[in-house]
């Protein structure tokens, strides 16, 4: 006999699990129990009392066969033929000694008595059919009856109504068992009972309730508020942004008012924010791994058809056979040869019961096969492989939860047989308005205000400067830094700007490096009025926040990512006309042409810079309408000329073409045109020759030359008369012209890194010169001449083959040790009175300055 522990292990499942099993699984888990009890106790009826009992039915002595006629039939003819005559042994007192007188005395003095007369003499005689068969010769007909006259069915019904019901549980759990479903299921059922079980799922839904019962109160309340405030707000509507004001496809709009929610909801432990996060991350990874498949829904769908098919097929042949069990049976074996007989007459001691027994299998099975037909219609009535979670949208403040599909769909359909309460709060943990609500809260209360205002510093502009790297979030603790001016914001994947962002009457430059970045109306107006500098770094153009391209007070932009021309038009250039106090912009990336709405910043644009990251700039025709241009940078545009569009730019007065592939500058003739130019950087290119056409640009004051291939430098070079700035360093220059000494507003040499080996005299009549850089050449003597250098403070010497230094060098009175740039034997060889004047503090001169 089995144990029910045994028995219910058969169809037991983990308790998790049961989340996933509607009302009508149950039922039939119950209903497969109740038939496996049903099976169990008919194998057991079976095994212990099922048996049969034959007789042999009269027939005529067959005498070809050679069997003796029945004993039992010889004996009552004997007893018939001397029915008169007592039986010698019938009478308890008589025994085989006894004399046969005394015998007949015994019976002739019990004759007359009545008992006796009545129990021996007057005994009715026995009815029936005797028969002499042996008790082993009984048994061994039992047996053959048992199997030869009863119906199959009525000996193997227990048996297979056992295998009929473990199939039908098989079937019921499979897809909790099979491999590729089960850990699914298993990852499904964890995750969502730790959501369910979150506190930030109760923090949540708390805040949603009191959002809702707020709004609820305004409604009530706000309605003559509302009406007081129309005139004044068609008032300030000529000043005020348009709340439906396009911005590159995106609008402002009113946030609705958020309900102050109690301290105890908004504070969440950090072991507890820290959990909530993970598990937002396990139900991201878990949708983007269940969605692409609809495996589970299959599975299920199949084996609900092959129970429904095994239901028919046991009702149909089970019916069949009620009828054929029967009490009594027919047996005729081929037995005769041992018994005498060849018919005998059976009965089936357990027919009654097994009758029973089948039709409460028959019940049972018909109920489950209606179980099986509902559980079809449910799969079929509508599309389980899409769920909306719409009604949970409705009711929370989360109107960002998505509809998901596949699998996971029909998980969330499974469990909403169970309770829809497990939905509504899974949901929480696919929004993403509650994941950044969870962030901004353990945001807040990790980076407080002290927290943040240690990280506070100056920077080289002597600007107070926070730098927040990789955060998940902005706290709101950086609002209250009132005295910020310098914003830095890099990876940070939600940056949102509240109203509070007006407390932050300081600010002026905000970087913006790869943070796509959010602001609320009120925040914007703020930021309008008072941002001056704004940097942003971006991979992709949508980066970009839309709002970028309506400060109008705005003076300088740096756009830093992909900005090919492709993609030019994703840009919005053609909104950048609202810029209208745009001074400065500079592109960093990698364009092939000049995009042509940059023009519509013409009028106020005065500095331009390209930072084309080594990707040939082929078209600059729009530079030609940029006429108020007066700073223009084009680096590493593998530009091989210098473009003409340049010669129209009459306002320019700096020009930087550095890192570029510039081989000639035959056309810097026509830069006589450009009266104001004052700067020219031809820098880090491969300039071979300077021609004689330079002299013509009389407005030079900056000329830099270096990291190039020069070799000699042209005497019309030194007719600029107000060249103050020359640098001709890194080249392969070997002589320094004489004419060198005519630049008499030369304040700043270097021609360092060359072939010199010697110095002209007159070039220390250029007594203006404040630096000299003269390192890594081939001088071996310095001129003593330097010392009419009067005014110099900067001198680079070292790398040269020097034996020593003039004395001279202490007339120079503003020359420092920090200025003084030579191997430290050479300076240690001076006299100790010019050591000593080199050597005096800064703070002397500076203080004597005061």
């Amino acid at each position: 006999m089995f144990t029910l522990t045994e028995v219910a292990s058969l169809n037991d499942i983990q308790p998790t699990y049961r989340i996933l099993k509607p009302w009508w699984d149950v039922f039939m888990d119950y209903l497969g129990l109740v038939m496996l009890m049903l099976a169990i106790f008919a194998m057991t009826m079976q095994i212990t009392k099922d048996q049969v009992a034959c007789l042999p039915c009269l027939e005529e002595p067959d005498e070809a066969s050679g069997v003796k006629p029945n004993s039992f039939t010889q004996s009552s003819t004997q007893n018939q033929a001397s029915a008169a005559a007592p039986v010698a042994t019938s009478h308890p007192l008589v025994t085989k000694d006894m004399p046969d007188d005394i015998v007949h005395e015994i019976h002739v003095s019990h004759q007359h008595t009545p008992v006796a007369a009545g129990k021996y003499l007057n005994q009715p005689e026995p009815t029936g059919v005797r028969t002499n068969l042996d008790y082993q010769q009984y048994i061994f007909i039992n047996q053959i009856c048992y199997h030869v006259a009863l119906p199959w069915y009525s000996k193997y019904f227990p048996y297979l109504t056992l295998i009929h019901t473990i199939v039908l549980m098989v079937s019921s759990n499979f897809w909790f068992k099979y491999p590729k479903t089960s850990s699914k299921i298993e990852h499904f059922v964890s995750i969502l009972g730790r959501c369910f079980e979150s506190p930030w799922t109760t923090k949540a839904l708390s805040e949603t309730a009191c959002e809702d019962s707020e709004e609820n109160k305004q409604r009530l309340t706000g309605t003559s508020v509302a009406q007081k405030r129309v005139s004044l707000e068609g008032k300030e509507e000529s000043t005020n942004v348009n709340s439906s004001t396009p911005m590159l496809g995106v609008k402002f709009s009113a946030d609705k008012p958020i309900a102050e929610v109690p301290s105890s909801m908004t504070i969440l432990d950090k072991k507890d924010g820290e959990q909530a996060k993970a598990l937002f991350e396990k139900v991201r990874k878990f949708r983007a791994h269940v969605e692409d498949s609809d495996f589970i829904y299959k599975l299920y769908v199949a084996q609900t058809v092959v129970k429904t098919v095994k239901f028919i097929l046991i009702l149909s042949y089970t019916s069949t056979f009620l009828a054929k069990i029967n009490f009594k049976h027919d047996c005729e074996p081929d037995i005769k040869q041992l018994t005498g007989y060849g018919k005998f007459f059976c009965t089936h001691n357990m027919a009654f019961m097994l009758n029973k027994l089948l039709i409460s299998y028959m019940a049972l099975i018909l109920i489950y096969g209606m179980a099986c037909l509902y559980s079809l219609f449910w799969v079929f009535r509508r599309p389980l492989k899409e769920y909306s979670f719409e009604k949970v949208r409705e009711e929370s403040s989360f109107s960002d939860i998505p509809d998901v599909k596949n699998d996971f769909a029909f998980l969330l359909h499974m469990v909403d047989q169970y309770d829809q309460l497990y939905s509504k709060r899974f949901g929480v943990f696919l929004s993403e308005v509650s994941e950044n609500k969870l962030r901004e809260i353990s945001l807040n209360h990790e980076w407080t205000f002290e927290k943040l205002r240690q990280l506070v510093i100056r920077n080289a502009m002597d600007q107070q400067e926070l730098h927040l790297f990789m955060l998940s979030g902005l706290p709101n603790a950086v609002f209250d830094l009132t005295d910020l001016e310098v914003l830095k914001l890099e990876l940070i994947p939600e940056v949102r700007f509240s109203a509070k962002v007006s407390q932050m009457t300081s600010l002026l430059e905000l970087h913006l490096l790869h943070c796509p970045a959010k602001v609320e109306q009120n925040g914007f107006a703020f930021l309008r009025d008072h941002l001056r500098c704004l940097h942003v770094k971006f991979t992709d153009v949508a980066e970009i926040p839309g709002w970028v391209y309506l400060l109008r007070s705005l003076r300088e932009l740096n756009l830093i990512g992909n900005l090919s021309s492709e993609n030019n038009k994703m840009i919005g250039l053609e909104s950048m006309r609202d810029l209208r106090h745009l001074k400065t912009l500079c592109l960093k990336s990698n364009l092939t042409k000049m995009p042509t709405n940059i023009t519509e910043l013409s009028p106020h644009l005065i500095k331009l810079v390209v930072h084309n990251d080594g990707t040939k700039l082929v078209v600059l025709n729009s530079l030609k309408k940029m006429t108020n241009l007066i700073e223009l940078e084009l680096h590493t545009c593998e530009l091989e000329r210098i473009p003409h569009a340049i010669f129209s730019l009459n306002n320019l007065q700096e020009l930087d073409l550095k890192s570029n592939n510039i081989r000639t500058i035959e056309e810097i003739i026509s830069f006589q045109h450009l009266k104001r130019l004052t700067c020219l950087k031809l820098w880090h290119n491969k300039i071979i020759t300077i021609p004689s056409s330079i002299g013509q640009v009389k407005s030079l004051e900056s000329l830099h030359l270096s990291h190039n291939k020069l070799e000699s430098l042209p005497p019309a070079l030194f007719t600029l008369p107000k060249l103050r700035h020359l640098d001709v360093g890194h080249n392969s220059i070997t002589v320094l012209p004489p004419d060198v000494g005519l630049l008499h507003n030369l304040q700043h040499l270097a021609i360092n890194s060359n072939k010199l080996e010697v110095l002209p005299k007159p070039l220390f009549r250029c007594t203006k010169l404040k630096a000299l850089c003269l390192g890594n050449n081939a001088l071996t003597v310095l001129p003593e001449t330097v010392g009419q250098l009067v005014q110099l403070n900067q001198l680079e010497l070292r790398g040269n083959c020097l034996d020593r230094l003039p004395v001279q060098l202490g007339n120079c009175r503003l020359l420092r040790k920090s200025g003084l740039v030579v191997e430290d034997h050479l300076f240690d060889a001076l006299p100790v009175e010019v050591k000593e004047n080199i050597s005096r503090e800064n703070n002397v001169s500076f203080t004597s300055g005061l």
